[in-house]
């Protein structure tokens, strides 16, 4: 790490030689492999732009330059370039840096990323803030892959800087893969141009941008040269670079999907750390996958869509069956939810899997085009509740408040990964209105999960305890907890437990017999307190003129960093410690 450890700023980068750039690529590169390797992070995004980091850093005056990374995933050389290094090593850990670009962390991450598709928008209403305040030399740069600029959001940042004088820099960074591989029409036509058998019209020229490329992005001598051709150039720009995902480490290159986010292997042959599987309860998101393809086996009309995310839902077992039948729209989450809306209207069973923090990015659809209609199309929620290291802007945590408020639509929440199964079920065999199931990132807690499956009533909950001073409404796996810690107490036959199930509808008649036994009531929620599922017990307490005590576990009005997640229970004061010493405490006062 000779070069590298002289670096504490690309000030100090900017004073190399540039025959001196491709040592220092090698050891950025290794430096990155290193840490990743034993603090895991997103690896293979990172590996493929290292040169075109340098190179940017090197050409271009950050941070009086403008610089934003789409997403962020790849932006861990950044970081370490700009005043980093010494800290990478918290990288996505509690009080450490975040594993995303953040404004608050740096100068130089001038806008904080996490979501798709939203540089080219940010980078345009900074160079035209520069240009009003008289500032037309500075740069304007976003780096945006090929499955991003394929969002709709992207497209509507270019129209717009199409028609400006913006001074704008685009860089598209071709790898032909996001998480998953780039899909759809526009990864057709960049994989044309690449090789040359594209159209006559370059599509960025049509929209007004001076383009070049595409040129090798791990060539340090040809993107600084470009880098400081198109400096020189005003208006808007757009540089198509092609580049590897996971360059520089062999397994990585190989196999992109598992090595996005491999978590830890080993540096040297990049081979994973095992991990023991043996008797671990399946992730939840298995568990969609494989009932989704048991149910399609049987139910013809069964659709699956998702946003960009067949591994990461496990739609893929579908779409590998049913290729037909199961689409990866890519980084699309609007036309994902009206395309279900569509097909719903015409009497298909669309099963639409979006991450809980990605349905916010279509939730004008999720009104007018769904619930609005009354169209039954079932949204399947992963990663709902705190994501663990992939920080705020992940976290699924505010989906039963923004949900809860919309007419028509069933929320509903499984205690476990049997209870996932049967709603998928029950939603199959025909509901008149929309629903959402919402579940967990990672493992359940049962192992012999896959049993026959049983129709749930929309809207009835179950009573898991009786108790007779204290009632515990939980909604969700967190209700797992409320278990465990009821079995630890002494004195606890003065709890009674209900897994509530649906937060839409609420079992008012069994809420009536509760709010009528007992004194306290409790709810515990792993989701916002404002507007969740803790406020639906107090608004139904006080249109039935329950003058009960109620208590609300849920995530205070905050974002949340990233941490591990039992990290992130405690500091939102929802873990078992926090809940064991209140209940304890009210068991006294009785």
């Amino acid at each position: 790490m000779a070069l590298l450890s002289q670096l504490g700023s690309p000030i100090d980068l900017r004073k190399l030689k540039i025959n001196e750039l491709p040592k220092l690529a090698q050891e950025l590169r290794a430096f990155i492999i290193d840490i990743v390797a034993t603090k895991e992070g997103h690896l293979g995004a990172s590996l493929g732009v290292v040169e075109l980091t340098i190179a940017l850093h090197y050409v271009f005056n950050t941070p009086n330059d403008n610089l934003i990374w789409d997403v962020g995933h790849q932006a861990y050389g950044h970081k370490i370039l700009t005043g980093r290094k010494e800290i990478f090593e918290t990288n996505r850990q509690l009080n450490g840096i975040s594993g995303f670009p953040k404004r608050s962390e740096s100068e130089y991450d001038h806008f904080g990323t996490g979501h798709s598709s939203t540089s080219i928008s940010a980078i345009l209403g900074m160079a035209i803030a520069s240009k009003l305040k008289g500032d037309s030399n500075r740069n304007h740069i976003a780096v945006i892959g090929d499955a991003s600029i394929a969002s709709g959001m992207a497209f509507e940042g270019l129209n717009h800087a199409g028609v400006t004088d913006a001074n704008i820099l685009i860089v598209l960074n071709d790898n032909a893969i996001g998480i998953d591989p780039s899909v759809g029409a526009l990864k057709r036509y960049l994989t044309n141009v690449k090789k040359g058998t594209a159209k006559d019209e370059n599509i960025f020229e049509c929209l007004n941008f001076n383009y070049s490329g595409p040129i090798d992005g791990h060539d340090l001598d040809t993107l600084i040269k470009e880098f400081t051709r198109l400096k020189a150039i005003p208006g808007p720009k757009l540089l198509h670079v092609i580049t590897t995902k996971g360059k520089g480490l062999k397994k990585a290159e190989e196999n992109q999907v598992v090595y996005h986010a491999p978590g830890k292997f080993d540096s040297e042959t990049g081979e994973l750390a095992p991990k023991s599987t043996e008797n671990l309860p399946p992730k939840y998101q298995d568990v969609f996958g494989y009932t989704l393809l048991e149910l399609a086996e049987k139910n013809e009309k069964i659709i699956g869509i998702t946003p960009a995310m067949p591994t990461g839902s496990s739609m893929k077992y579908m779409m590998h069956a049913f290729p037909n039948r199961a689409f990866d729209v890519g980084i699309a989450e609007q036309h994902a939810v009206t395309l279900a809306a569509g097909m719903a209207t015409e009497g298909l069973i669309p099963f639409c899997n979006i991450y809980s923090t990605f349905l916010q990015r279509a939730y004008d659809q999720v009104i007018h085009d769904v619930a609005l209609q009354n169209l039954p199309v079932i949204f399947c929620l992963d990663r709902a509740g705190f994501v663990g290291e992939d920080g705020a802007t992940h976290h699924g945590i505010y989906d039963i408040a923004y949900l809860r408020c919309i007419p028509n639509l069933i929320i509903f929440t499984p205690i476990n990964e049997e209870e996932l199964r049967n709603m998928m079920y029950t939603a199959q065999k025909g509901l008149k209105n929309p629903i959402a199931i919402r579940y967990p990132r990672g493992s359940g807690t049962t192992q012999d999960w896959k049993k026959p499956f049983q129709k749930i009533n929309i809207g009835e909950s179950l009573e898991l305890r009786k108790g007779s001073d204290i009632a515990i409404l939980s909604i969700g796996p967190i209700g797992n907890t409320i278990t465990e810690i009821i079995s630890e107490l002494d004195h606890n036959t003065t709890i009674g437990h209900y897994n509530m199930r649906f937060v839409k509808p609420l079992d008012e008649s069994l809420l009536k017999n509760i709010f009528n036994n007992y004194g306290y009531i409790i709810t515990v929620e792993d989701g916002c307190k404002i507007g969740g599922f803790g406020s639906s017990i107090l608004e139904f307490a006080n249109n039935h003129n329950f003058k009960n005590t109620i208590k609300i576990f849920g995530i205070e009005d905050s974002f949340f960093e990233h941490g591990t997640t039992q990290e992130l229970y405690q500091l939102a004061k929802i873990d078992n410690t926090t809940i064991k010493k209140h209940l304890q405490k009210l068991i006294e006062t009785l």
